[in-house]
């Protein structure tokens, strides 16, 4: 009888010290947590050691050992409401945790974005020495991206300012496939408000542009392209690559009949923008939400945003 209870007692004391991993692994599995606090669940399970068994017909419980991977050990219990709990941990679209990890993921993209074209005015910091022009009165700057080298852009800021919305509009294609209406909004929404911080930043750094009351206009007519311009890609992609590469020769080219150079427009260069606009959508696609940062960031970060061999020989194969 006495060992009986014992036995009970030690039965009971298991049930009471159990963690249902069902919900720890729910909670790896979703998509809005963290690695870091992945390494904290198995920190905090190592501090406080528990008894697994298997799914066998033994009921003696199994001596106490951490798992490498709690994901792939069976265990008796398991509760049909560990989805549910994994779901209720993500943040809710709309909701301030959401806010939060949309900042920091589109600060991240946003700088994949305006790397793309990035460029300086080393005249900036020269006392004295003039700031070289276009023809049209824009400041001229230095930079070695192949949007200058391949297709002979400008180093400006109205041509920084289109390639990166040009990118822009790629990852907001990519973040309208977001479950959530709402959720879509929060990113477009950060993503536009860093590229404004940022264009201000450089109004007032590289172009030495001091009123803010100026800047404020120069940023207002900044979105009012931004909105053209989603309206327009959005219409090249649906009708065609005619459609969407006349849209790239108004924001990029400025509907100009001739290039940067004063010679005839070479329009092989606009089919090029086409076949990169509908490869990197087409890469985009099959990335993660999550892994959009790692991919488009990283040390990879040139596979998906970057020139490409591949859009050229497509292009030279249509002629």
């Amino acid at each position: 009888m006495e060992q009986n209870r014992c036995l009970g007692q030690r039965v009971q004391e298991y049930h009471n010290r159990h963690i249902d991993v069902d919900c720890v692994r729910g909670f790896r599995q979703s998509r809005w947590l963290q690695p870091q606090s992945q390494s904290v669940l198995l920190s905090t399970a190592a501090q406080h050691p528990v008894r697994y068994t298997s799914r066998t017909a033994s009921n003696r419980p199994a001596e106490p050992f951490l798992p490498t991977s709690l994901s792939s050990t069976p265990l008796i219990r398991s509760y049909s409401q560990s989805p549910r709990l994994a779901r209720s941990a993500e943040p809710r679209p709309g909701g301030a945790a959401e806010i939060y990890v949309a900042y920091g993921m589109t600060q991240k993209l946003f700088e994949a974005c305006s790397s793309q074209t990035d460029y300086q005015i080393p005249q900036i910091s020269q006392k004295g020495v003039p700031v070289p022009k276009t023809e049209t009165g824009e400041d001229l700057g230095v930079g070695e991206s192949w949007w200058f080298k391949e297709l002979g852009l400008r180093p400006t800021f109205s041509t920084w300012s289109q390639v990166t919305f040009l990118h822009m509009y790629l990852l907001t294609v990519r973040l309208r496939a977001l479950p959530s209406h709402d959720s879509v909004q929060t990113y477009s929404r950060h993503l536009i408000d860093h590229f404004s911080h940022n264009a201000e930043h450089r109004m007032d750094v590289l172009h030495d542009i001091s009123s803010r009351t100026i800047r404020n206009k120069y940023l207002k007519d900044l979105f009012i392209q931004w909105r053209g311009v989603l309206a327009a890609y959005d219409e090249g992609l649906v009708k065609g690559d005619a459609v969407l590469g006349a849209a790239i020769w108004r924001n990029l080219w400025k509907a100009s009949p001739t290039g940067p150079d004063g010679q005839e427009l070479d329009w092989s260069k606009v089919a090029l923008v086409v076949a990169y606009m509908r490869r990197v959508l087409s890469q985009l696609s099959q990335v993660s939400e999550a892994d959009m940062v790692f991919t488009l960031s990283g040390k990879d970060r040139g596979t998906i945003f970057g020139y490409s061999e591949a859009d050229r020989k497509l292009v030279e194969s249509s002629r």
